[in-house]
């Protein structure tokens, strides 16, 4: 696993966004040098196809594990490699399986699944499909946290740009992520967990407020 560094350059190429994997077949040679998350979508990147690595030796190598229900590129029939046993986890690089991060590891992107989940895990894993955590534990600024952080406590901040498409075209959409404890969000201003908001109160970000039925959330995620 190689952790790739953010990008904060935009580009607007429908093209560029839409590639999900490089061409290399298994056994063609490729360029670890070009691993890459993707400017927009940090959806990571290689020169091999979506059935390959790029292994050490500069060559595409068959992918050893996969970390998606229902992986990109593969035909009816093809074989798809197995997702990795409880205690490990999948790098997006999809070479094989490792076991889960201690806290204060280096970790990749949105991957809250590669960190060791806190003793407590049951009490701060967040289970409303948002997304806050994986099992209590959380990768911020590329750094395996627990979102243990409680009220008033100094907190971590992760704010990731994004790409997105509405009726009025392109907008960079910051996706905020923090290390508090569920009921909590990290404000950015003050550096500190604060009580999340009900509807009806002033916000500045998605992320203050509590939302207690996921459907409602959609929904209003999609139209604001």
């Amino acid at each position: 696993m190689h952790l790739l560094p953010l990008t904060l350059l935009f580009y607007s190429s429908y093209t560029l966004l839409s590639v999900q994997a490089g061409t290399a077949k298994i056994g063609e040679s490729c360029n670890q040098g070009e691993n890459r998350l993707q400017a927009g979508t940090f959806q990571f990147w290689s020169e091999c196809d979506s059935q390959a690595y790029c292994g050490p030796g500069g060559t595409c190598v068959k992918k050893g594990c996969r970390k998606d229900d229902f992986p990109f590129g593969y035909a009816p029939g093809d074989h798809i490699p197995d997702k990795c046993p409880r205690g490990q986890f999948c790098p997006d690089e999809e070479d094989k399986c490792q076991d889960l991060l201690p806290v204060n590891s280096d970790c990749q992107l949105n991957r809250d699944d590669e960190c060791e989940a806190p003793p407590n895990f049951k009490e701060l894993a967040d289970t409303t499909g948002r997304g806050l955590n994986v099992n209590g534990s959380v990768c911020l600024n590329s750094k395996c946290m627990w979102a243990n952080k409680t009220l008033g406590v100094s907190c971590t901040v992760e704010n990731t740009p994004y790409i997105a498409y509405g009726k009025g075209g392109e907008f960079i959409d910051i996706v905020s992520r923090g290390d508090c404890h569920l009921g909590l969000y990290c404000d950015a201003a003050t550096g500190l967990c604060i009580t999340e908001k009900n509807l009806g109160d002033a916000c500045t970000a998605d992320k203050e407020f509590v939302w207690t039925d996921l459907e409602v959330y959609q929904g209003l995620r999609h139209v604001s």
